[in-house]
Formats: structure tokens, sequence, C-alpha cells
């Protein structure tokens, strides 16, 4: 059994549109994600490609539970998202890191990453302590422990961000865009980090639209559009075979100068 199945999920949103008829907005739904499947094992970094408003993004929080589905079911390591009672557990399983950092402004960096293994997994302060400590080092920010989010830039805050999820222990990471906000210098302090998270056998499931992290680092690409996927390829592949018989992956990977 895979630790992620995707099982044949719609996800729709409201939303209005303008009826020249009636001369009026009217609501109507917007289908995002239309009877997707898919799976994800536990090893290896699998890299979501796109054109945006196309579903990687809200399937990343399909998994997570940030967005209820429709139809079709998740099981996240056999536990359905549809229940309830499993959503933090799953939450635990999947840690998530967002486009915009969201780091609690009023706590310094040590007390922003032992918070949440001390509330929710009861770990002792001094463990969380020692964990926090032991993964600052390895994002190459311990001399950070004591700063506030003001005081930090913003590939240190991302970087911050992996370090805070990675200390619920996580069996998978869900990573949105995480460097979309960021300077190519930033962008290469975070991106680094990642590479050698997939070194260390760190599972990824990665929406980017960085094709030089995407040629490193995954050993398998999705590529969504229009909600549905359109091909699922080992990174190979997909650069050499796809990109040269599939006219929309040609397209797109044109389009964004790879």
């Amino acid at each position: 059994m895979a630790m992620i199945e995707v099982k044949s999920i719609t996800k729709s949103f409201p939303v209005k549109k303008y009826d020249q008829a009636a001369k009026k907005y009217v609501k109507d739904t917007l289908t995002v994600l239309r009877d997707f499947s898919v799976n994800f094992d536990q090893e290896g970094v699998t890299v979501l490609l796109g054109p945006s408003g196309t579903g990687k993004s809200t399937l990343l929080r399909c998994i997570n539970g940030l967005e209820t589905i429709d139809k079709g079911d998740i099981i996240v390591d056999g536990m359905s998202v549809r229940d309830k009672h499993q959503l933090r557990k799953i939450r635990e399983t999947c840690g998530m890191v967002f486009q915009q950092t969201v780091l609690f402004p009023h706590l310094d960096v040590m007390d922003n990453l032992t918070l949440a293994p001390c509330t929710l997994l009861g770990m002792s302060k001094k463990d969380a302590v020692e964990r926090a400590k032991q993964l600052l080092d390895k994002v190459g920010l311990l001399s950070k422990e004591k700063a506030r989010h003001n005081e930090l830039s913003g590939g240190e805050q991302q970087r911050i961000a992996i370090a805070r999820a990675l200390m619920m222990n996580p069996k998978a990471l869900l990573l949105d865009e995480i460097t979309s906000a960021l300077d190519p210098e930033m962008t290469s302090e975070v991106l680094a980090i990642l590479e050698n998270l997939a070194s260390e056998g760190v599972c990824m499931l990665a929406v980017t639209h960085e094709m030089a992290f995407a040629q490193h680092v995954a050993s398998r690409i999705l590529f969504m559009d229009k909600g549905s996927l359109v091909c699922d390829a080992s990174k190979d592949d997909f650069f050499t075979i796809y990109r040269k018989e599939n006219e929309r992956i040609a397209s797109f990977l044109k389009f964004i100068g790879e």
C-alpha cells in the first residue's frame, strides 16, 4: 500500500460569473481537480509541474486536509482525510511548508520550533530544544535560535519553516512554491537545503517552477493541466522523451524558458 493514495478526487470552488443574458453575476463552480488519482510511496522526491491554476497547490492542501474534497478519498498512511478525527495525525504525518512563511511573530526561532512538538507530541522541552538545535544546524541557522521573524531574511525564514516542519518527524514534506517570493540568491539557499534532505531520504512532494531543482533532485515528475494528470514519469523520461513527444509539455517548458 502506498503511503499516500489519492482516489478519484474531485474538488471545486464556488465562483461568480457574469451572465450576459441576465445582465448580472450568477453563482457557478470552478472544478480544479477532476476525478484525479495518483499514489505516492515513502521514498523519493516528486515534483508537481504545470501551469498556474491547474490544481497543484490544491492537491497538496487536500492531502494535508486543509481543503475538503467533493468526491473520492485520500488515504494518508492508512488514514482517510474524510475522517475529521484523523486530521491532526494526518497533518503530523505530512508536514507542509507554504509559499508565505508563517512564523509566530511574538516567538523567537527556538520557540517557533519547539511549540508544536511539546504541545501536540508531548515531547519534553529539553528533547525539543536538542532536536531543534540539530535541525537548525542542518539548515545552517543555529546562530539564529534567538532571532525573531523580522530579523530574518526571506530565505532564512523559509529554512526555519522547513526545520519547523521536520520537528514533527513527518513521513512526508509537502512544499508549495516555497521559493516563489524569494530572490535568486535566497532561492539557491533554500534549494540547497532541499537537495540535502532529498539525499537523506526525506520524502517530498514539491510544487515548483524551479526547473533546476526538478532536474537535480526529483525522482519523479507529475505534469498537471486543467485539473487532470497529463504525465507521470521519471525525471529522465520527462525531460528527454516527454518534452519531445508531448506538445503540451513542450509548450510549457518553452514558455518558462527551460
